[in-house]
C-alpha cells in the first residue's frame, strides 16, 4: 500500500488517501492537480487533497493517521 499525504505550507502532513501502487497514486495526483505555481498546487474540488497545497507519499505510514478512515484508490468518478 502507498500512503498519500497532503499539507498546507508549514503544517504537518495528514493522510489523505491510500493506493495499491505508486503508479495509481501519481496518476491520481496528476489528474487532481489543477495547477502548480512556485511548488504549491491547487487541487480539484472533491479530491482528498482539496484543502492542501503540497503532497508527499510513502510506502510506509509517516503519521499515526488511521488508513481505514481515508479513501482507498480514489478515482475521478468518485467525485
Amino acid at each position: 500500500m502507498v500512503y498519500l499525504y497532503g499539507s498546507r505550507s508549514g503544517s504537518a502532513p495528514k493522510l489523505a488517501a491510500t493506493f495499491d501502487s505508486e503508479a495509481q497514486l501519481l496518476a491520481y495526483v496528476r489528474w487532481a492537480t489543477l495547477y502548480e505555481r512556485d511548488g504549491l498546487r491547487k487541487f480539484e474540488q472533491g479530491s482528498p487533497l482539496v484543502s492542501c497545497n503540497e503532497f508527499n507519499y510513502s510506502d510506509e505510514p509517516l503519521t499515526d493517521d488511521d488508513p481505514e478512515t481515508v479513501e482507498h484508490n480514489p478515482t475521478p468518478s468518485m467525485l
